[in-house]
Order: structure tokens, then sequence, then C-alpha cells
């Protein structure tokens, strides 16, 4: 049976010791990151930094969304797949049954810190005042209409949801269905704001699998443009259309920050202290998952992974900071830092 102890809320989980490296490991002498598109800057950064220490290649990163990243970083171990995958949400039960059936046995998760997903707009737009709510019945597919019942979303300007919002036509440009960030979207933003729907939120005991459908269906009418993998496009779009409204990370919003603006929701603006301290509510923790079974086959793979979660990178006056990663308090920050150095490896996801 297998152990398993907590090592921090924030931090790793142990569930199996013993590091068993590929029969036969093909040479690379790279390392190469997937996953998210959110997490990217920050394990960008991380690679440069490593780089320049000299002692290793710089590793490769790349931009592929949580859930496509999953699906490489699962495939199988050895040099043929990518060491460690970048994710804005924990890995699902599901992919990480998909990497135990492909041999993909030790899995560190490292969680690197915070991030506020944000709802932005162009400077030269409207300030936006959104609750949860506003936002579930500007999106979902189906909406209640006046009698109760679900219909097809009606809502074609912000001000018919509500007089106090823009008269300007809804145009929400978001993350694709294999991105983290749409999956924290959904849950943070979506779910919550069903739950404030009178009619809707009667649904989550009456008739829960109809209320998950509810908001877990975003509308396909053109109100949503999915913007694929790429959070620096949409930052570009919302420049040169003042109208429209963005969905990203944080951190891309404290980056662009002389030309966009986040909306405050539920009375809150996306701020790093008010992330930091949990009073705004639409914050998640980001992780990267890295490969036990390459370390001591890929070149520098330990030494990257300790250097990742050092306090010059992580910490509060880290280098990732300055990217916009809102640190970890200062205690989970230093059990993250000494896990990811004994390399514990975690266990299966309870959902």
């Amino acid at each position: 049976m297998k152990t398993i102890i907590q090592a921090s809320a924030a931090a790793l989980i142990v569930a199996s010791a013993g590091l068993s490296a590929p029969a036969h490991a093909q040479s690379r002498d790279t390392i190469r990151i997937v996953g998210s598109s959110t997490v990217y800057p920050f394990t960008t950064a991380a690679a440069e930094q490593f780089g320049k220490g000299g002692q290793f290649k710089t590793p490769v990163v790349e931009s592929t969304g949580t859930g496509g990243g999953f699906k490489l970083f699962c495939a199988g171990v050895g040099a043929g797949h990518p060491d460690a995958s970048n994710a804005s949400r924990a890995i699902k039960k599901s992919e990480f049954d998909d990497c135990q059936k492909n041999g993909v046995k030790d899995i560190v998760e490292l969680n690197i810190g915070y991030d506020g997903l944000t709802i932005a707009n162009s400077k030269k737009g409207p300030d936006l005042k959104l609750t949860k709510a506003q936002v579930f019945l500007a999106l979902a597919k189906e909406v209640p209409g006046p009698d109760g019942k679900l219909v097809a979303n009606p809502h074609k300007m912000w001000n018919e949801i509500d007089p106090s919002l823009p008269a300007e036509r809804i145009e929400v440009l978001g993350p694709p269905p294999t991105s983290g960030t749409r999956d924290s979207f959904l849950e943070l933003v979506m779910e919550k704001g069903a739950e404030k729907v009178e009619s809707v939120a009667a649904m989550k005991k009456a008739d829960p699998k109809g209320f998950e459908k509810v908001w877990k269906t975003i509308r396909e009418d053109g109100a949503y443009i999915d913007a694929g993998e790429n959070d620096n496009l949409i930052v570009q779009k919302l420049e040169s259309n003042p109208k429209a409204v963005g969905v990203f990370g944080y951190s891309f919003l404290e980056e662009n920050a002389s030309s966009i603006k986040g909306a405050t929701v539920d009375g809150t603006e996306p701020t790093y202290e008010n992330i930091s301290s949990g009073k705004y509510a639409v914050a998640r923790p980001m992780y990267v998952y890295f490969k036990k079974q390459h370390v001591g086959v890929i070149p520098g793979f330990k030494e990257f992974i300790a250097d990742y979660a050092s306090d010059k990178a992580m910490g509060e006056e880290g280098f990732l900071t300055e990217k916009g990663l809102v640190a970890l308090p200062e205690a989970e920050a230093k059990k993250a830092e000494d896990s990811a150095k004994r390399l514990v490896t975690i266990s299966s996801p309870k959902s």
C-alpha cells in the first residue's frame, strides 16, 4: 500500500518513493517542457536564468495549453517525451491515470505560486464592474427566460443583462477547451455565477447534471471567441478593439498595464495584493509537473527543478514576481522548495 504524506497544501504530496529510470534512455541533452500558456512566461524565465548558468543548455519551453501539455507529458517515458508540463490547474485523475497507464509512474508536483484570472479590456474602453452572475448571463449558451425556463442566450449587449453595464456588444476573447485557464474560468466564474441566478441555482439539487451542463457550456454564436493558446494575441486584439473583453491570467494584465485594465469582479480589483490575500476570489494556484524518471537521464534536469523551486525564483523577491507571479506564503514556499529538492512524487488525485 502506498503511504501518503501531505507536505503542504500548496506544495507536494508523497505517494511512492524510488526512481525508476528508463531501461534504455535515448540521448537528449536539452530539457523539454510543454503545457499552460499562463505558466509559460514563468517557466521560460526560469529556463533562461538556468541557461545563463552555463553548465547546462537552456530548457526548451512550448505553449501547448494545460490539457495538451498533459497529453504529451503522459504519453510515455524516455527522451521522445517531455520532461515537464506547465499547468494552470491541478492534474486531473483521468490525466494521472493516463500517465500511469503509459509508464509515467513518478510525478513531482510543484506549486509555483498563484495567479488571478482577469477579465480585462482596453484602457480606451469603459470601466467594467462585473459580477460573476452577470458574466454567466453574458456567456452561458442557455440562460433563464422570462418564465425561468432555459432558453438560448438572447443577450447581445452588456446593458441587456444590467442597465448599469455598457451599451456595447458582448464580445469576449478567451481560452480554448484545452486550456487550464478555460477550466478555471468555468469553475471560478461560470459555476459561481450560475449559483447566483435563482432559477439556475435551483437545478443544483434538483438536477445536478443539468446544472453542470448549464455552467460548463459556453455560447457559440460569436459572443465568445476562442482565441487559442496565445494570451498575448488576446492582449493585442484588446488594444486594437476597445469594445472587446479578454480573459487571461493576471501576469498578462500586469505586463500590459499601460494599454489594458482589469475589471472588478464582485467589487474587487485584480491586484497583486488582493490575489495574495485571497480577497480577489477569482484566483488559482499554478503548477509545474516534472517526470522523476527523467532525473539522471536528461542532463541538468534535477538541478533545474531545484533552481525553479528556489527562493531566488519563486520567493517574494524572486525574479518570477517581476513577471507577475503572486508568490506563495513564505512557509509554504519553503516546504515546496524542500520537497522539490527531495523529488517527492504525488499520488492519484481524488477526482
